[in-house]
């Protein structure tokens, strides 16, 4: 069973101004649960995550990963994974090399490495696709791609940036049962933004829910969609005006 009392992510008194834009984010994160960050376009969500991911850095306050303050830390020396809506592979290079860029940029990989960066190829559906290119596939099949690239990272921390919103109804079905899988496999942390309340009911345990740069509710699931008293949760879930 996951431990939801260990803190998998906290900003602690994260203040951060881009442009006219003010941010303010205090907030703990479980670890061992899916976590989704909803809220309106332009609420902070893709901030949130640059944030943890070490993109942008606060100008007060503090980012901790487990007990590890890494308010200052580069993107690629904190302890999470990433996986974008546009997958990030890179078009020139086969998929093996995209995968096995998750464990060393250099591609320095020891006889183990290769057997992972395989493995993982294979758990997400892609055994044999190691010398495919990028643009061979589909968008289902690339997404899947850059799932293994965080799976061979083997971090504590998963960051999905709206990770199916390019894809068809039923590609994001199969998509979200093989987070699903991921998540039960591994028992990392995922924190995932969606626009979407049926997937944030399939997958998430924990809602972060975003307004104006802030954090307008932190609840469980279940709490989350009885929460209908906050307009801007209510019109989130349709529910706005009693609808």
């Amino acid at each position: 069973m996951p431990d939801r009392n260990a803190s998998a992510v906290m900003l602690d008194d994260v203040r951060l101004r881009l442009g006219s834009a003010e941010f303010h984010f205090d907030c703990r994160i479980a670890g061992g649960v899916i976590t989704a960050v909803a809220g309106p376009s332009g609420s902070g969500k893709s901030t949130l995550l640059n944030l943890i991911a070490g993109f942008e850095q606060p100008d007060q306050g503090r980012v901790l990963i487990g007990d590890e303050d890494v308010s200052r830390l580069s993107p690629a020396d904190r302890p999470v994974s990433l996986v974008f809506q546009d997958n990030n592979l890179f078009a020139h290079l086969d998929l093996f090399t995209n995968v096995g860029l998750g464990i060393d940029p250099a591609m320095r990989l020891k006889p183990g490495d290769r057997l992972a960066v395989s493995g993982a190829l294979a758990r997400v559906g892609l055994g044999g696709y190691e010398k495919r290119l990028p643009a061979t596939l589909s968008g289902g099949e690339r997404q899947r791609a850059a799932f293994a690239r965080a799976l061979v990272r083997r971090k504590p921390v998963m960051l999905l940036d709206e990770p199916f919103a390019a894809l068809d109804p039923g590609l994001r079905a199969a998509m979200a049962d093989l987070l699903l899988d991921l998540h039960r496999e591994t028992g990392h942390a995922i924190v995932i933004v969606s626009h979407d309340p049926q997937e944030v009911a399939r997958l998430a345990a924990d809602v972060l829910f975003l307004e104006a740069g802030r954090i307008a509710l932190g609840a469980s699931r279940e709490t989350f969609f009885t929460r209908t008293d906050i307009a801007s949760v209510a019109d989130f879930l349709g529910k706005a005006d009693g609808g």
